[in-house]
Order: structure tokens, then sequence, then C-alpha cells
């Protein structure tokens, strides 16, 4: 699974970097990234709750 962060729609919650930290973390500009490509298979049901719950629907899958 890959995920991206669209940085348009990212409002700098917090949610995913709550979520899954070992897959977000937040950049210079205080919006998330993801440090972690492909995601790895034990943090995938983390990773696809942040997906779920982000507020903008700003993580998206490539």
């Amino acid at each position: 699974m890959k995920l991206k962060v669209n940085k348009d729609k990212c409002i700098g919650c917090g949610f995913c970097v709550g979520t899954c930290e070992s897959v977000f973390e937040f950049d210079d500009d205080n919006q998330a990234k993801v440090v972690k490509e492909p995601i790895p298979d034990e943090f995938k049901e983390e990773a696809t709750t942040a997906k779920k719950g982000c507020p903008t629907g700003a993580i998206e899958e490539e």
C-alpha cells in the first residue's frame, strides 16, 4: 500500500500522526507527510484508520 498526503487539503490537525506515528509525521510547514513507503504490513491497519479519519480527506492512495 502506498499513501500520500495532498498538501492542498492538509490542515495539519494531527489525526494521522496521532493514529499512526510510525508512518506519518509533520513537515516543516506543520503539514503531515508519509515517512514510510510502501506502508509496512504491521502498520497498514493504523494507516488505513488514519486515512479514513482525516477530516479533509488529504490522505490519498497512490
